[in-house]
């Protein structure tokens, strides 16, 4: 595994009142109030995801999600949000990373 394919790629936008995340390498999405606590639901998802998939009832079908991606117009809007970023200085929407979980939750093995 290259060290890039540790690091997730992220993206939030507020709609209306709410904000939205979305894990773009593997397709999930979560959504709260702020900022803050989008990004802490995302990352929580996260590790429930690739644990399911790689220790969990899922770890059969680990190569088809880990493998599951975002659908593209969701990719187009973080590469358009880097380059409003970067050319721009507009801050609509806000791509961030994760990083992969490597750590088993030794919690839920025992259980």
């Amino acid at each position: 595994m290259k060290p890039r394919q540790l690091i997730l790629k992220c993206l939030a936008k507020k709609q209306g009142d709410q904000w939205v995340a979305f894990c773009l390498d593997f397709d999930l999405a979560a959504q709260a109030d702020t900022l803050p606590e989008v990004k802490s639901l995302l990352e929580a998802q996260i590790k429930e995801y690739v644990f399911d998939a790689l220790a969990g009832d899922d770890k059969g079908y680990a190569d088809q999600l880990l493998t599951r991606r975002a659908p593209w117009f969701l990719w187009a809007q973080y590469y358009l949000a880097g380059f409003k970023e970067k050319v721009l200085h507009l801050h609509n929407l806000l791509r961030f990373k994760e990083r992969m979980p490597l750590v088993p939750d030794c919690h839920r093995l025992a259980a």
